[in-house]
């Protein structure tokens, strides 16, 4: 492994769909609980306390003539012109996402050719030792993908990987559920150029826990008694253990990732984590604090876009950083030197963790 070479964020890009969803468009929504019984609360009531736990007021949903491949092709494309590189220069393509491409209409998951492939076709892409390939690790897909491409440069097999995140999760969400209301469509991406460079990717942390936790995030029918029949499936969660679980593990996971970099806590100027909840990050930045001895955390600390945007998955992490170093995320920017960390949690159970220097 070359010591000198450091896997450097050369750019980054972002789509984010033009449709915007407010909370006040399920006013009308029928809810039910797992076993099909109405719930009980009316419908102003848990719009309320739905916003009050996630922090969401609207999200973002794709076009009907857009699919997942298409909104990370046009946030790739963002990426690769802010570059300024040539495209054919490229060693790898990785593509994060759950749930492949599914059509307006439908929840029929569609990934045959691979989303990596279609994106780069799309991106006109002709040098066939540009390696594309997908890959689905739950919400922390996207960041896995960073992590195996800095692997790749790290070890002198690529020198630039283009790592997308991209989902359209508007389309395989139970209308019926009331977690339908936490999830949006979106896609970011990020191009990684091993350079001789005191900065780039320092440590990572990366685990699954499946054996207790594998059925936490899974497909199932829908909710509704009157869609008994239906043969479609739809993505379900144990919310409360869920939340259970990350208080437990993330912490643990980000404070790794902090100890194999050799860095305290107090030397991160931001952390970036998968807009999951916002009640439920907020307790993982308290839990971390503690489990690091320091005070409670300032909010500024953790920049926020679920508010807008909603649970994008893949998505959500890379979004976060363009808007950031696009200076499009108000109070929050990077400087030279600054440290970070970036953390996510999903589908698998899947955690990982990773420290960065700008």
């Amino acid at each position: 492994m070359n010591s000198s070479i450091q896997s450097v964020i050369l750019a980054t890009g972002s789509y984010i769909p033009s449709v915007t969803v407010p909370n006040e468009a399920f006013a009308d929504h029928r809810f039910f609980n797992p076993d099909g019984s109405p719930f009980p609360q009316n419908q102003a009531s848990i719009l309320e306390k739905f916003q009050s736990i996630s922090g969401i007021s609207e999200r973002r949903y794709a076009q009907p003539h857009e699919q997942a491949s298409d909104l990370g092709y046009l946030a790739a494309a963002n990426a690769l012109q802010d570059s300024g590189i040539d495209p054919e220069s490229l060693d790898y393509l990785i593509v994060a996402h759950n749930f492949g491409d599914v059509a307006s209409g439908t929840n029929r998951v569609n990934q045959v050719p691979s989303l990596a492939s279609r994106i780069k076709a799309m991106l006109q892409i002709k040098n066939p030792d540009c390696v594309a390939y997908d890959l689905a690790f739950g919400c922390p897909g996207w960041l896995e993908g960073v992590i195996q491409a800095n692997y790749y440069i790290r070890s002198g097999d690529a020198r630039r990987c283009l790592v997308i995140g991209t989902e359209t999760l508007s389309r395989v969400v139970d209308a019926y559920d009331r977690d339908s209301m936490l999830f949006g469509d979106g896609s970011g991406a990020v191009l990684l150029e091993g350079q001789v460079s005191q900065g780039g990717i320092i440590a990572h942390c990366s685990q699954t826990h499946a054996l207790e936790y594998v059925d936490l995030l899974s497909m199932n029918h829908s909710y509704a008694p009157d869609r008994s029949g239906d043969q479609d499936i739809y993505l379900k969660m144990n919310g409360r253990k869920l939340y259970e679980f990350a208080l437990n593990h993330v912490p643990q996971a980000m404070k790794a990732a902090l100890d194999k970099a050799g860095l305290p806590l107090s030397a991160i100027s931001k952390v970036l984590i998968h807009q999951a909840n916002e009640k439920m990050d907020m307790a993982i930045l308290q839990r971390l604090f503690k489990l690091c001895g320091l005070d409670t955390p300032s909010p500024e600390l953790m920049p926020m876009t679920i508010s807008w945007l909603g649970n994008s998955s893949v998505a959500t992490v890379p979004t976060l950083l363009d808007l950031i170093l696009k200076g499009k995320l108000e109070g929050h920017r990077f400087n030279p030197g600054d440290k970070v960390i970036f953390a996510s949690v999903g589908a698998g159970m899947n955690i990982n963790a990773l420290v960065y220097q700008f």
